[in-house]
């Protein structure tokens, strides 16, 4: 538990840096199985006009070129929002070993909420799910960035 905290903090500072960005504050953190962080990075739809560039999806394709590998097998990926589906999905296709996220997500996530994505019969991969890590900080993160958006 406590690399997993440690880990979620690393995430929690890639979420900040989106927030600057102006992007919605998730974080994600790709670890090997030696504990190594092979990609880390922050949401960035709105920066590079890409609808997919969710902070998971940018990790995973991080990861892939940094390993050579677009399959992830062995690795843990960090994140500080319950993944969606789309995120799931990318999740299952790499062989993610191990899913750790913060905060749940009751509208957009598929891990515990929505499709329970990884729980379906059609998922060809099901990594272990850790979630709640870290959860009231990665949530407060979120709630202060969308409280100063209505703000503005």
């Amino acid at each position: 538990m406590t690399d997993d905290i440690h880990y979620m903090r690393l995430a929690l500072a890639e979420a900040k840096g989106a927030a600057r960005r102006g992007e919605v504050p998730v974080g994600a953190v790709l670890v090997n199985a030696e504990g190594e962080v092979v990609a880390r990075t922050g949401n960035a739809p709105i920066s590079i006009c890409d609808p997919t560039a969710h902070a998971e999806v940018l990790a995973l394709r991080d990861g892939a070129y940094a390993t050579g590998n677009y399959r992830l097998g062995g690795m843990t990926l960090y994140v500080t929002l319950e993944p969606c589906t789309m995120c799931a999905g990318a999740i299952s296709n790499a062989r993610i070993a191990r899913v750790v996220y913060g905060a749940r997500d009751a509208k957009g996530g598929a891990v515990e909420n929505g499709v329970r994505f990884f729980e379906q019969p059609t998922c060809h991969h099901r990594p272990d799910v850790t979630g709640g890590v870290l959860a009231d900080v990665c949530s407060d993160l979120l709630k202060s960035f969308f409280r100063e958006r209505r703000r503005t």
